[in-house]
């Protein structure tokens, strides 16, 4: 199978087009400087005659999305529906990578794939209107729900946390928002298996097993950064006001994983212990 990975200069994006190289699948990346993806002409130029398109873009800065909508919506729906569109005519498989923010983070439990999107920050309602534009432009979908994502490539939580840590001696870090820390990696992975397995199209959570609070992942961070997780104390979201609403709940369920038969990503806990070294160095 031929792959083209959409967004190949992010975080997923990098971490995708290796780990296929070294499966040793055929695979392409395109950045952003190469592909315009609010350019429907150019995206239907460019994913004829692939069979998996992975979108892995996306307009990913939260608060300024509050005041700039358009420009996310441009991104996260308008590119993603001519994506799915330029899947569909050439006959791929699309993999689109959605959000832990399309939910309301309100529930006690992990939410289903099925659960009702209830987005309460301008980046979720623009991703649940690419999730939307997938499911209709493309039947042949794989929508893959991520959430807290961490890796090697590009700035993230746990290289922030563990810089800030070094320089200030002291970290208060929120401990009321709830979620699965998710490596890279893993995700790549979880894409992979689910393409090689030829899963049934639909919706997919791609989030380690178990959950945290931000504060719970901090103190992991440091510990592993050679400190003490005990100069990371606890504070609520009240301390920390963002022009976006975070999801005080983002844990995310795995029953559409279980029943196609794919085992879901393991322990939180465990992953990031594999994953450090790589992430932190």
């Amino acid at each position: 199978m031929r792959w083209l990975v959409v967004g190949a200069s992010g975080m997923l994006g990098q971490e995708m087009v290796a780990l296929l190289g070294a499966r040793g699948e055929d695979v392409v990346g395109t950045t952003r400087t190469e592909l315009d993806v609010t350019d429907p002409v150019a995206v239907g130029t460019v994913v004829h005659g692939y069979d998996i398109v992975v979108n892995c873009t996306a307009y990913a800065a939260v608060d300024a999305a509050e005041t700039d909508e358009p420009a996310a919506f441009a991104v996260n729906a308008v590119a993603a529906s001519s994506l799915a569109r330029a899947s569909n005519r050439s006959g791929a498989r699309l993999v689109h990578i959605s959000t832990d923010y399309v939910f309301d983070g309100h529930a006690d439990q992990p939410y289903a794939e099925d659960a009702a999107a209830a987005p309460r920050s301008a980046y979720g309602r623009t991703k649940v209107a690419g999730e939307w534009a997938v499911r209709a432009e493309c039947p042949d979908h794989l929508l893959v729900r991520t959430a807290w994502l961490y890796g090697a490539h590009g700035a993230c939580f746990p290289k922030t946390i563990a810089r800030a840590a070094r320089e200030r001696g002291s970290l208060d870090v929120v401990a009321d928002q709830l979620g699965q820390p998710t490596w890279t990696a893993d995700l790549a992975d979880l894409v992979h298996r689910l393409v090689q397995a030829g899963v049934p199209a639909g919706t997919y959570h791609g989030t380690s097993s178990g959950s945290t609070s931000w504060h719970g992942f901090a103190a992991a961070v440091v510990g592993a950064a050679g400190m003490d997780p005990a100069i990371v104390h606890p504070t609520t979201s009240e301390a920390f006001v963002r022009p976006a609403p975070r999801p005080a709940f983002s844990v995310l369920g795995h029953d559409a994983l279980r029943a196609a038969g794919i085992e879901p990503i393991g322990a939180w806990e465990d992953r990031w212990v594999e994953a450090a070294p790589s992430v932190l160095a």
